[in-house]
């Protein structure tokens, strides 16, 4: 899996429906995650207090990979990186397969950086970014750095309207 960024500047950004925030290259405006979304029953909230069991929680998303839905949490334990899968159904743990090179390890590293200065987590700052969108559901959430600050990236769907608000990690 690649975590690559993509930023989107202006008409560009509008273009595909998206603010002028960070977005991961997979969410923006994708065909196939808006329509297997409804499939999922459950949260992101949900899966990053699962993934927990395997680590800290450094970044979470929906994705559509290979025609089918992905349910992903990058976590970090004791200096080492890995990709928790679970079933975005019930909500299990599927799969969970260590980082160790390449565009991932490279992702995981920064976003472990930021989490380092974070003073709240990743589920409480997708629970903030949804209450102050009523009706977006949390697809992705991404923390960085920005200025010094920890900040996260948070990628909402309501319907067919994808969008990225920032949510400071605090």
């Amino acid at each position: 899996m690649n975590r690559r960024q993509l930023i989107l500047i202006g008409t560009a950004a509008l273009a595909v429906g998206w603010s002028s925030q960070t977005i991961t290259a997979e969410e923006r405006n994708d065909p196939g995650l808006i329509t297997a979304m409804p499939n999922a029953k459950v949260t992101l909230q949900q899966a990053l207090t699962t993934a927990a069991q395997e680590g800290q929680p450094i970044s979470a998303k929906f994705e559509f990979e290979d025609g089918k839905l992905q349910l992903s949490v990058y976590t970090a334990k004791d200096g080492k990186f890995a990709e928790v899968l679970l079933d975005y159904v019930n909500g299990k743990l599927a799969k969970t397969e260590a980082i160790t090179e390449g565009e991932d390890l490279a992702a995981a590293k920064a976003q472990s950086a930021a989490m380092l200065k974070a003073k709240i987590d990743l589920k409480t700052a997708a629970d903030k970014a949804a209450g102050q969108n009523a009706g977006f559901r949390v697809v992705s959430v991404t923390p960085e750095l920005k200025n010094g600050h920890a900040v996260a990236s948070v990628g909402l769907l309501r319907g067919e309207q994808l969008k990225a608000v920032e949510q400071s990690l605090e």
